[in-house]
């Protein structure tokens, strides 16, 4: 049973929160109301769940030495050696053959995009993630293709302005992780992740100042254009953007001020005051377009 719960572990359910980002297309496309879409969205959700579970598990395999010298990361299955590294590899084949094999059923576009995904994620782990700046662009470009299996991949036209305020958000929360990392590990961050050595707190506050003014610059010129009000037979989506701008200066708050900004999923759990500000936008958004 441990021995279960341990691949279950592997999979790090508490992170598939990021994958609705897949469910998207399926609100600003108006999209809802047909049963065959919505099945089809919440299949390549799935798919795109047990991807991410497949790049965790050969991550953990691979990272296992270094994430024994984590004061997080040590309790991770391979790392404390509950699972053995070559299990570990098998297990992330098996998981993401069942993740093609999920998005080939609801059709090739998405099985192609679950596809670039995994090798994205694998051309990360075995070099990108080196690269300065350059593999906080591919993480975000992870979830651009999580927007584009929610939209092209069952269907549905995808926006340019979504796509363009996804990316600023991704790149925003990719290097707000980073300043986590060195504000957490100081001296030992790049025994943890070389490439922070790369980085310093002035240059990632910076990239992450440009990045969150972008994002809601992007939402706010979105909300008021002439396009969107004619998509959505509404001209008020803009009583949207004060959930965003609060639930962007909470994340900004938590990152500076109270240790946090590593995770966005965990800060997503564990502070209410953000946690309300994306359940009040997603309402709002739905009250107004719904």
């Amino acid at each position: 049973m441990r021995r279960a719960l341990a691949f279950v572990e592997l999979l790090r359910p508490q992170q598939w929160v990021k994958n609705a980002f897949v469910l998207v297309g399926l609100v600003f496309g108006h999209a809802w109301r047909e049963p065959a879409t919505v099945n089809a969205a919440l299949a390549a959700t799935l798919a795109f769940c047990l991807a991410s579970g497949a790049v965790y598990s050969f991550n953990d395999a691979r990272d296992a030495e270094r994430d024994r010298e984590h004061p997080d990361k040590r309790g991770r299955p391979v790392a404390r050696g509950a699972i053995s590294r070559g299990a570990a590899i098998c297990f992330a084949a098996l998981v993401a053959a069942l993740a093609l094999a999920l998005a080939a059923w609801v059709g090739w576009p998405a099985m192609a995009i679950v596809a670039a995904y995994l090798a994205l994620s694998a051309a990360y782990s075995l070099g990108l993630k080196r690269v300065p700046v350059l593999e906080v662009a591919a993480i975000a470009a992870g979830f651009m293709l999580r927007l584009l299996a929610g939209t092209l991949g069952i269907g549905i036209e995808p926006s340019r302005w979504l796509l363009a305020c996804g990316f600023l958000l991704t790149l925003f929360l990719g290097f707000a992780k980073r300043r986590a990392e060195i504000a957490r590990l100081a001296e030992h961050a790049a025994r943890h992740r070389a490439v922070l050595e790369d980085y310093s707190v002035g240059f990632l506050d910076k990239a992450v100042a440009l990045c969150a003014g972008g994002m809601v610059a992007a939402y706010a010129w979105y909300t008021m254009a002439a396009e969107t009000a004619q998509l959505h037979g509404t001209g008020s989506l803009a009583l949207t953007l004060p959930w965003v701008l609060l639930g962007t200066g909470r994340y900004l708050v938590r990152l500076r001020r109270r240790g946090g900004g590593g995770d966005p999923a965990e800060e997503l759990l564990r502070d209410p005051l953000l946690a309300a500000a994306v359940a009040g936008w997603l309402a709002t958004v739905l009250w107004l377009i719904g």
